[in-house]
C-alpha cells in the first residue's frame, strides 16, 4: 500500500527523490543523464529551428526548463526540453503574426510560450486537469499524424538546399520546393540522406549507441574537411557567445495577448498531453504513480522558466524520456545531470558548430518525426466507433487544410468530438422490455420476446436524463404508451438514468400529467440514489413515489398488475 504523501512532498515533489536516493541509483541517474543530453545536444539545436529560432536558443530550452520541470513534476523519469511537437506548434501560431526570426517573432513566440504555461500552471494548481481530458485520443492521434506529415515537409527545403525564406502559406512553399526539385543542391541532398539513413541504420542495429550525436559530429567534421559551405552549402555559422541569463519576458500589447489566447490554449493542451503520453507509459512500466494536477505544474513552471530564459515553449519528450527510463534513471538527478551536461557542452561546443550542415538538423528533425506518423491510429479510429473516426478524419484534414495556422485543425477536432458527444447525448437508446428465459428483462424486439403484460409495458431509457434529451424521453413514453392495445401502465426501468436536472424532471411531470390525462398511470423501476435526491427536491416526488420505489421490473410488474388490469377484470 503506498504510503500517504505529506503537505510538504506536494508542494515540493522532488523531496521524494529522498526515498530511492543511493549510491547504485546516483550512479545509474549520472549515465542515464549523460545519455540523455547526448542526444538532447543536436536535437536542441534542430527544434530550435523549427520553432523558427537561433538554433542555440534550443541549448538554452535544454538547461533551465529541464531543471524545473523535473523538480515541479510528478514523473522523475519524464525529460523536459525542446520538442518537434511543440516547436512546430510555436512557430504555425506565430509565423501569421510576424517574420520568422525577427525580434519581434521572437518576443511573440517567447510571450505565447509564457502564456502556455501560465493555463498549465492555473490548471494545475485550482486541481482542473480533467479539462484536458476534452480532447479524444482518436483527434489527437489525428493531430499528431498531421503534424508529422507537416513537419517532414517543412524540412524539405534544408535537404534539397532550396535558398530563400520560408513561403508562409502551405501552397506557395510546395510550389517552391517543387521549383527546386528541378534543380537541387547535390551536396547538401547528399548530406542529408546520408544523415537520415544513417541515424536510421544507427537506431535499428545499435541502439545503445547516442547516434544522434555520432551523426552530428561525423557530418561536421565532413563539412568542414570537404569545404561544404564554400561550395554552397548551408551551414550553422557562427554562433554567439553563449551566455545564458534571466530575465522579465517582454509581453506584447493586450489586443496582440488576445489574439494568441486561444493558440497559447492549444499550445498548453497539444504540449502536457504529449508530456502525459510519456508520463503514462513510464508509470505503467515502474509502477509508481504520477499525477496529472502535479505534472500540470511542473510543465507549466518550466514554460515559464523558458520564457525567463528567453527561449522556445518546452515540453516532455517522448524519446528522450524512453531513453531516460531505459538507461535506468530512477529520480529526478538524471535531468539535472543532463541540462548540467548540456550547459557545459553549449559553453565549449559552440566555436565547433560552424560547420555543421543546416540539412543534417533537417534529418534529425525527420528520424524523430517520421515515427510519430502512425495512419493506422486512423483506421483503428473508424474501426471501433464511427464518430471517433470522423473527428479524427475532420482533425487531420483540417490540420493539413488550415497549415500553417495548425491550431485550426485541433480546434475543429474538439469542436466536432463535443458537438458528436452532445449529439450522441440527444438519443439515449431507448427499448420496449419482456421476460427473456434467462428470468431477465430484455430487448422484446431484439430477442422476439412478448410483453411481460396485455396492459403493462416495459421502458427502458438508457441515458442521464437532462435538458438534451428530455424530449427523447417524452417521445418514448408517448411510443411505449401505445406499443400494444389498451395499455393502462407504462413502467420506466430507470436503471441506466443516472443523472437528472430540471428540464428532466420536467419532462417526467409532464409525462405523468399526460398519462393521467388519459387514464393510464407512468411508474418507475431501479432509480438511482442520485436521482431520486433530485425528484425528493420537487413536489412531483410526492405524486410519484408511490409508483417509484420499485428496485426491479419483477418487482414492479407484480405490484403493478392489479392497477394495470382493465375494471372489469378485478
Amino acid at each position: 500500500m503506498t504510503a500517504p504523501i505529506s503537505r510538504l512532498d506536494r508542494l515540493l515533489p522532488f523531496l521524494r527523490w529522498r526515498h530511492d536516493i543511493s549510491p547504485g541509483a546516483l550512479r545509474a541517474d549520472a549515465l542515464a543523464g549523460l545519455s540523455v543530453a547526448l542526444v538532447t545536444i543536436p536535437q536542441s539545436l534542430a527544434y530550435a529551428q523549427l520553432a523558427g529560432f537561433p538554433a542555440h536558443y534550443g541549448l538554452y530550452a535544454a538547461m533551465l526548463p529541464a531543471i524545473i520541470g523535473v523538480l515541479f513534476g510528478s514523473c522523475p523519469q519524464l525529460s523536459t526540453g525542446p520538442v518537434a511537437l511543440t516547436g512546430m506548434l510555436t512557430a504555425a501560431s506565430v509565423a501569421p503574426l510576424a517574420t520568422m526570426g525577427s525580434d519581434t517573432y521572437l518576443t511573440l513566440a517567447i510571450a505565447i510560450g509564457l502564456l502556455a504555461g501560465l493555463i498549465q500552471l492555473g490548471l494545475g494548481v485550482l486541481r482542473q486537469g480533467w479539462v484536458l481530458n476534452l480532447l479524444s485520443q482518436p483527434v489527437f492521434a489525428a493531430f499528431i499524424n498531421a503534424a508529422a506529415l507537416l513537419i517532414c515537409f517543412s524540412q524539405l527545403p534544408a535537404l534539397l538546399g532550396a535558398a530563400g525564406p520560408r513561403e508562409p502559406q502551405l501552397v506557395d512553399e510546395a510550389l517552391r520546393i517543387l521549383a527546386q526539385m528541378a534543380a537541387p543542391h547535390l551536396p547538401t541532398v547528399a548530406v542529408g540522406a546520408g544523415a537520415l539513413l544513417a541515424l536510421i541504420v544507427l537506431r535499428r542495429y545499435v541502439p545503445r549507441l547516442p547516434g544522434v550525436l555520432a551523426v552530428v559530429v561525423a557530418c561536421t567534421a565532413l563539412s568542414a574537411l570537404t569545404g561544404f559551405e564554400a561550395g554552397g552549402g548551408a551551414v550553422i555559422g557562427d554562433l554567439p557567445a553563449l551566455h545564458p541569463s534571466l530575465q522579465i519576458p517582454a509581453l506584447p500589447e493586450w489586443h496582440m495577448i488576445a489574439t494568441m489566447l486561444p493558440a497559447a490554449f492549444v499550445l498548453a493542451m497539444v504540449s502536457f498531453l504529449e508530456a502525459a503520453s510519456s508520463a503514462k507509459l513510464i508509470a505503467e512500466k515502474t509502477g509508481e504513480p504520477w499525477n496529472e494536477n502535479q505534472e500540470l505544474i511542473g510543465q507549466g513552471l518550466a514554460k515559464l522558466g523558458a520564457a525567463a530564459s528567453g527561449t522556445l515553449p518546452t515540453s516532455a519528450s517522448f524519446s528522450r524520456s524512453a531513453l531516460n527510463l531505459a538507461n535506468g534513471a530512477r529520480t529526478g538527478v538524471a535531468s539535472l545531470v543532463s541540462a548540467l551536461a548540456v550547459l557545459l557542452a553549449a559553453l565549449a561546443v559552440g566555436p565547433w558548430l560552424h560547420h555543421l550542415p543546416l540539412a543534417v538538423l533537417a534529418a534529425v528533425i525527420l528520424d524523430a518525426v517520421g515515427r510519430l506518423f502512425q495512419p493506422a491510429a486512423l483506421i483503428r479510429a473508424w474501426r471501433i466507433d464511427a464518430d471517433d473516426g470522423l473527428a479524427a478524419s475532420a482533425t487531420f484534414v483540417a490540420t493539413l487544410a488550415f497549415a500553417p495556422n495548425i491550431q485550426n485543425g485541433i480546434l475543429t477536432g474538439l469542436l466536432l468530438s463535443l458537438a458528436l458527444l452532445i449529439w450522441r447525448s440527444m438519443k439515449p437508446r431507448i427499448a420496449l422490455l419482456g421476460l427473456h428465459e434467462d428470468g431477465t428483462h430484455r430487448d422484446l424486439e431484439r430477442f422476439g420476446l412478448p410483453h411481460p403484460h396485455p396492459h403493462l409495458v416495459v421502458l427502458r431509457f438508457d441515458g442521464p436524463l437532462h435538458f438534451v434529451n428530455a424530449a427523447r424521453f417524452r417521445e418514448a413514453v408517448n411510443w411505449a404508451r401505445t406499443a400494444q392495445p389498451d395499455v393502462r401502465v407504462v413502467l420506466v426501468s430507470a436503471a441506466g438514468i443516472n443523472a437528472i436536472d430540471a428540464t428532466g424532471l420536467d419532462a417526467v411531470r409532464r409525462e405523468v400529467a399526460n398519462l393521467q390525462a388519459n387514464g393510464q398511470q407512468l411508474a418507475f423501476c431501479g432509480l438511482k440514489k442520485q436521482v431520486i435526491d433530485v425528484l425528493e427536491r420537487d413536489s412531483l416526488w410526492a405524486d410519484i413515489a408511490p409508483h417509484a420505489t420499485y428496485r426491479h421490473e419483477r418487482q414492479a410488474i407484480d405490484a403493478l398488475a392489479p392497477l394495470a388490469d382493465p375494471p372489469e377484470n378485478l
